[in-house]
């Protein structure tokens, strides 16, 4: 396992749920958190119970670029570095594609997507001086494992995925650090939590059953937060990180069954898929 010094952390979302418990788990290993959320008044409680080692910062992620990166900019300023980006904020959203608005399908890509995309391009000057940092990015069983019903949640997870995926091999003095929860006992499903397009009744066979899971599921998820929270910063301390780590027995018997149905097709349809290349001579 790799020994840090104090850490300084920027971790979105962390008013409450995985952001939350990311924010307790760190302060807890002697690190310094700024935490950012849109409404802060839920931290204040943990700040003044941890002075100078949790720092509120009111931030929306779905804010313009110059204001993401005057955020991180400013963290550096006032703590001299910044070692972990952590992007958690996020919530569900419930529709199938033709019940989900433009609107709700713009938002989500905002707040999953284009918002840790900013603020992890705007980290990667300062993990490039300092040449190390790490930036844990919040995806879900739901980036490789879809639901009818979650399509744009998990077309959101599957982007910022595959947009970190790629961000490692561009920059390999960064630790990136995919997290992919299953069902866990955060508010994303708490009642009004969660944004539920117009049902509409075509889809009630296949859509109509997650929605009842999100809108009625709430405290049966087996997942523990504080749980995660800890298993995310014993991976990063691990001098053989991965690049993904689901959370929760759910999570690795959903993804392992997906990349065996995507092996079967390999194998079945090899032959089809290979003679496409040209015949040389």
């Amino acid at each position: 396992m790799t020994s840090f010094p104090s850490r300084v952390w920027l971790v979105t979302g962390a008013s409450s749920g995985f952001g939350r418990a990311i924010t307790e788990a760190a302060v807890a290993a002697g690190d310094t958190v700024v935490a950012a959320a849109r409404r802060t008044g839920a931290l204040a409680a943990l700040a003044d119970a941890r002075p100078g080692r949790v720092e509120p910062l009111a931030l929306d992620v779905t804010a313009p670029a110059a204001d993401l990166t005057a955020a991180v900019d400013d963290v550096v300023a006032r703590h001299g570095r910044l070692d972990v980006l952590a992007n958690v904020a996020g919530r569900t959203q419930v529709g199938a594609l033709e019940e989900t608005t433009e609107d709700e399908l713009r938002a989500l890509f905002d707040l999953h997507v284009t918002g840790p995309a900013l603020l992890t391009r705007a980290a990667l000057p300062h993990f490039r001086r300092q040449g190390s940092g790490a930036v844990v990015q919040m995806s879900s069983v739901g980036g490789q494992v879809c639901v009818p019903g979650f399509g744009v949640y998990c077309a959101t997870k599957a982007a910022l995925e595959a947009l970190t995926e790629t961000a490692a091999l561009e920059c390999p003095h960064v630790r990136f650090l995919v997290v992919e929860p299953g069902a866990f006992r955060t508010e994303l499903f708490r009642p009004g939590a969660a944004v539920l397009s117009a049902p509409m009744p075509e889809y009630e066979a296949t859509v109509g059953p997650t929605r009842a899971f999100v809108t009625g599921g709430d405290g049966t998820q087996p997942g523990d937060p504080d749980k995660a929270a800890a298993a995310i910063l014993r991976v990063l301390a691990a001098d053989d990180a991965p690049l993904r780590l689901p959370l929760g027995a759910d999570a690795v018997t959903g993804i392992r069954a997906r990349l065996g149905t995507i092996a079967a097709d390999l194998d079945r349809w090899e032959e089809v898929s290979t003679s496409t290349d040209r015949d040389e001579g």
